[in-house]
């Protein structure tokens, strides 16, 4: 069933690189839910993880990798773990280490428990608030978050590399907001290029939505 989820979403042409798609048959996504929604994993919408708390839709993680033009050797931060699904694919993608935020501690837990299981080593799950991005492993040339903020956070602004790319939701708390991927030039000038609407769960922390 993920075999014929992941080529439809090819034939849709959501997933543009072999890259990701191979990505997509490496991990797929029944690895990283609670085995109660294991046989619901290759359906195309959210899922139930811990803490009241979902993993994206199989075509909302394609779209994001692929706005995020991720490439071997790259260093990313990731903001927002839950299942570890996302960090999954990045770091096959990168093939390096990943650098990953998460508050909710229990999803913290969730998120190594799934990437052990897989055999995910490249993959560093932080404790904390992700608006502050993760400053010891900064510049990053790719920031992705899995999370809907009000504003894109100045610290992630801060911590991209110049030539680097973030790809964010902002918008309202309420579930609905526009994905930007954000550039920053040599001379750490900013571009912003609206992709599309979405729905993520809030950004909490510090500079995002509060608690």
């Amino acid at each position: 069933m993920w075999k014929r989820r992941v080529a439809s979403l090819v034939r849709e042409g959501i997933i543009k690189s072999e890259a990701v798609r191979m990505a997509f048959l490496k991990y797929p996504r029944y690895l990283f839910v609670e085995e109660r929604y294991r046989g619901y994993a290759h359906v195309d919408e959210p899922l139930p993880i811990p803490a009241g708390q979902t993993v994206s839709a199989p075509h909302m993680v394609a779209i994001m990798l692929e706005l995020a033009e991720l490439r071997p050797g790259m260093k990313v931060l990731e903001v927002g773990t839950g299942s570890g699904w996302n960090a999954a694919l990045i770091a096959e993608l990168v093939r390096t280490d990943v650098y990953t935020v998460e508050r909710i501690p229990e999803l913290v837990e969730f998120a190594r428990r799934n990437l052990e299981r897989a055999g995910v080593k490249n993959v560093h799950v932080i404790p904390g608030d992700g608006t502050l991005g993760f400053p010891p492993k900064a510049p990053y040339e790719v920031i992705i978050v899995t999370a809907g903020a009000p504003k894109v956070p100045k610290p992630l602004i801060e911590q991209l590399k110049p030539g680097g790319r973030l790809v964010i939701p902002v918008g309202s708390y309420h579930m609905w907001q526009d994905l930007y991927v954000v550039m920053k030039d040599e001379n750490g000038r900013i571009k912003k290029k609206r992709w599309g609407g979405v729905a993520f769960v809030p950004l909490i922390g510090e500079h995002g939505w509060e608690r």
